[in-house]
């Protein structure tokens, strides 16, 4: 009998020091999709599981640049194509009087990109996740710390990452269903 596939397996502990020592030996096991709840931020946990290898600052240097070009662009073709005009006896291509064009697009860029990045890279707008399904899960927000092994992750099997997750000593261990 084939079992339905599942987003996860998902263990329940009572306090933070469970988590995560809970969360170390994960790690350490080698499991990469992994994902931690708890009613407050640990930024431990983050580094943890992410590192400091977020695409976000890439994102927001390409903006900039994008945004830089793209203003001092502007001011190119507007004074020197588009529409020249002698301006205090300067040439059409005075390049001083386009950095403050250039630097505010720049900024521009770099913000719409962070924005957008972050919006994209967190993946919103999310309008249901499996977690949910979880009974119990709702104490996230209030006093437990879930911890949950997704089914991409390439190291899991349904019956190991159960016994993986039971031998962190949880308070229980559930299924994630989609």
């Amino acid at each position: 009998m084939t079992r339905a596939p599942i987003f996860g397996i998902m263990a329940e502990f009572a306090d933070l020091s469970g988590l995560m020592r809970a969360a170390h030996h994960t790690w350490q096991a080698g499991y990469r999709r992994v994902d931690a709840y708890t009613p407050f931020p640990v930024e431990e946990l983050g580094e943890m599981f992410e590192g400091h290898h977020s695409r976000l600052p890439l994102l927001v240097l390409l903006g900039g640049i994008i945004g830089g070009v793209g203003g001092f662009a502007l001011c190119y073709w507007t004074s020197v194509i588009d529409y020249p005009i002698v301006v205090g006896g300067r040439p059409f291509n005075s390049w001083p009087s386009f950095i403050p064009i250039t630097f505010e697009c720049t900024i521009l860029g770099a913000a719409l990109a962070a924005v957008v990045g972050m919006i994209v890279l967190n993946g919103l707008p999310l309008h249901y996740h499996p977690v949910f399904n979880v009974p119990g899960f709702e104490r996230a927000t209030q006093d437990r710390f879930f911890l949950c092994i997704e089914s991409d992750d390439p190291l899991f099997d349904r019956e190991a990452t159960r016994r993986f997750l039971e031998r962190q000593t949880p308070t229980k261990v559930s299924e994630v269903e989609h």
